[in-house]
């Protein structure tokens, strides 16, 4: 099991990006558009991890780990036999590759296919 991204949403993207810097000497790009305009930096794994804003207002603040899957739509069956409820279907991001979102135990779960 790989986390491949992990998505921090938060009301305050400069200062997290700030403490994650400075407490793990990374450096945070600018915001990527298409990850809902998240700032990111490098993961030791090869993933990464990305700081934004809510994209609209009822989005609460959360941390969602994104685990790396070989095939997207054969992970959602498997969440979704297992009880989880979609919350985004897999959808592809030009770039990055497709992710999917379930929910499960009051849990965003996030999925991701390269």
């Amino acid at each position: 099991m790989q986390v491949h991204y992990l998505e921090i949403v938060t009301t305050e993207v400069d200062a997290t990006c700030a403490a994650y810097a400075q407490l793990h000497g990374v450096a945070f790009g600018e915001g990527d558009p298409g990850l809902g305009n998240a700032r990111t930096a490098a993961l030791a794994n090869g993933g990464m991890i990305g700081v934004r804003a809510p994209m609209h207002d009822d989005e609460p603040p959360v941390v969602r780990p994104y685990l790396l899957v070989k095939d997207i739509a054969a992970a959602v069956e498997i969440a979704v036999k297992a009880g989880g409820e979609i919350a985004h279907p897999p959808m592809e991001i030009p770039g990055h590759g497709k992710f999917a979102i379930y929910l499960q135990g009051g849990i965003h779960h996030g999925l991701w296919q390269v």
